[in-house]
């Protein structure tokens, strides 16, 4: 025998799908400050399926990973920002002298012809305190990086810029003007990750681009085929002895979490972003070193 459809069995029945329909809103994601962004997801464990070729074997990480890709993130133009694996990389600073493994002097860069002045004084790779120099504030951001390619030639943008970089088309404001100086790059040493912004062009070569933005690995060259230059603070950031190997990728200013690398700099994109934000600044005692200067060996 049927039962009769009462009032109060139609309340219940609207009242179990309004119940239903609240919770399937609440196990939705939520973006209160960056409502466009995608989903923010492991930079080191999660498993990448989108195309593009692995850049040789990453550093063991909790077992071996060899012919994996890790997550390689995305532009926010959807272009993919893969992990380069096993790269050698070597240090430099802002106002290092030219010497034989180094044949050009780091006093300006590929775009700073008065770096030094801008940062506020030779980067002293030895005197340190929490990152910085001991002797002076930087002026500009610390931790940044050289890459080998330049998008500027002779004072103009090269033509096949806006092909070959990713955010290109985002990023460009006047010929001439480069869209890579200040790039976020994730460095990966171990099991510790720094962030810094390429801030000049090297090791050796200029226009490498099929391995910054492609699938090649670094050319041969005398130190060991390095392929990416850090400052003095990435090496202690990592804890590099000399020359040493590490994964880096290209990131979104959003991606880079609080750290010693979005206290300092006028060009330090993340900083102003939270400025702006009024998310406080991390504080000296916070950044994990002891307030002491340090003379690294």
């Amino acid at each position: 025998m049927e039962r009769p459809c009462t009032a109060g069995t139609v309340l219940v029945l609207i009242s179990t799908v309004c119940s239903l329909q609240c919770v399937n809103l609440l196990a939705q994601p939520v973006h209160v400050l960056y409502p466009d962004r995608p989903e923010t997801r492991s930079s080191t464990h999660t498993l990448s399926r989108g195309t593009g070729k692995p850049y040789g074997t990453a550093s063991p990480i909790n077992g071996d990973v060899t012919g994996r890709l890790f997550d390689s993130g995305q532009s926010r133009e959807g272009a993919p920002l893969p992990w380069r694996y096993n790269i050698i990389a070597t240090v430099f600073w802002i106002g290092e002298p030219a010497s034989e493994l180094n044949p050009i002097s780091n006093v300006k860069s590929a775009w700073d012809a008065d770096w030094v002045a801008h940062y506020g004084g030779e980067d002293d790779p030895l005197i340190r305190l929490n990152f910085t120099p001991l002797s002076f504030v930087p002026k500009l951001n610390p931790f940044y990086v050289a890459l080998p390619y330049n998008d500027v030639d002779e004072d103009h943008t090269k033509p096949d810029a806006a092909t070959i970089i990713p955010w290109f088309n985002i990023a460009f404001v006047r010929d001439g003007e480069s869209v890579c100086k200040g790039r976020w790059v994730a460095i990966r040493h171990g099991k510790r990750i720094c962030y810094a912004q390429w801030e000049d062009v090297g090791p050796y070569e200029t226009d490498h681009w099929q391995y910054v933005f492609g699938n090649e690995r670094p050319h041969p060259n005398p130190n060991h085929d390095a392929g990416i230059d850090v400052s003095p603070a990435v090496r202690d950031y990592l804890g590099f002895s000399g020359m040493d190997a590490c994964d880096w990728r290209f990131v979104n200013a959003w991606e880079v979490p609080t750290g010693p690398w979005a206290i300092y700099g006028n060009d330090n994109t993340v900083a102003h972003l939270r400025g702006q934000l009024r998310v406080p600044k991390l504080h000296s005692r916070g950044i994990g070193t002891e307030l002491k200067a340090v003379k690294t060996n």
